[in-house]
């Protein structure tokens, strides 16, 4: 099959790489369209130390089980079930988990893919291909909500004018009327701006600490920094970024200040799909451009050069709804 695969020597497309072999309780997929993420190209610049198939932004066809036949999106967490942290409910923080694309398992930017059937939802009917392949970074848009209450009073800053910035600041702008996205580039904060959501260019960022939430999803080691100059005293920081490297900052100012630091990560497919069922985010506006498989390189060359959002088309969808 062919595969965008990562390894000490780069990236590269290879035309014959081996399928993947579906374990117990696992289901092969066939991959249709796939959507590249900030942490792809992190995983390229060393991030985790990553090696294998790239890609965990995907809508496929099931191959078996419930779902056969049908499109699928999946959870990227592939957790053991059976320890102590699994029975707690915590199965996305598993210590001998895997993460598809991202750790200890060949991601989605190939002809085929495995997951286990428990991380598989159905895509809706009403849900376009193109649109459902945002369910996943839209479900860790909804973690926010998840872990925290955003009440309609609360000044609410996103850093970052991405495509991820733009998800969060759609979820949020649901919960409260009071949102700002802080970006570099004028087109991608008039995509916002046509969808009713507040913007200024980081120059012209808010000094005046107002801010009742920070959420940063710069993909930048400098969010944080600038999160802490904008947030209130006891306000919230929610931490979105994971870049290869380290941070180097002072602290004292989280102490002294009394801050919340959230870390949010993975959330839930139930209400991304139905948001994307409903329409109450639109993620159609973020396509910028999209490449076959054969041409993954230039689909990373795409999304590092400050395309919104950049599909990968894998395969043919034949009579599955557009």
């Amino acid at each position: 099959m062919r595969a965008l695969v990562l390894d000490g020597n780069g990236v590269r497309v290879e035309r014959s790489h081996p399928e993947p072999v579906a374990g117990p309780g696992d289901v092969r997929i066939r991959v249709l369209r796939a959507g590249v993420c900030e942490t792809d190209l992190q995983l390229v610049r060393g991030y985790m130390g990553f090696q294998g198939i790239l890609g965990h932004e995907f809508v496929g066809v099931a191959e078996s089980g419930p779902f056969a036949g049908h499109r699928v999106v999946g959870e990227i967490n592939c957790a053991c079930g059976a320890c102590a942290t699994c029975e707690s409910g915590l199965r996305t923080h598993c210590p001998h988990r895997s993460v598809l694309g991202i750790l200890n398992h060949d991601g989605v930017f190939a002809d085929t893919a495995v997951l286990p059937q428990a991380n598989l939802h159905p895509v809706p009917g009403s849900v376009a291909t193109d649109e459902a392949v945002f369910a996943e970074p839209l479900a860790a848009a909804f973690q926010i909500p998840a872990q925290m209450t955003i009440d309609p009073r609360d000044n609410v800053v996103v850093l970052g004018d991405g495509r991820l910035g733009n998800l969060y600041a759609q979820v949020l702008g649901t919960l409260t009327g009071h949102v700002l996205v802080v970006g570099k580039h004028p087109e991608k904060l008039e995509v916002l701006r046509a969808m009713g959501i507040a913007t200024c260019l980081l120059a012209d960022a808010p000094v005046d600490r107002s801010a009742d939430v920070v959420v940063d999803c710069t993909g930048s080691d400098s969010g944080l920094p600038l999160a802490l100059r904008i947030v209130r005293p006891r306000g919230t920081i929610v931490m979105k970024t994971t870049v290869a490297g380290e941070h180097a900052m002072a602290l004292a100012g989280i102490v002294i200040d009394e801050l919340t630091l959230v870390g949010s990560r993975c959330g839930p497919f139930d209400r991304a799909l139905t948001a994307l069922s409903d329409r109450t985010v639109q993620v159609r506006p973020l396509i910028s451009a999209r490449f076959p498989l054969d041409r993954g390189l230039d689909a990373l060359e795409a999304a590092r050069g400050g395309a919104l959002k950049v599909l990968i088309d894998v395969g043919d969808q034949g009579p599955l709804p557009e």
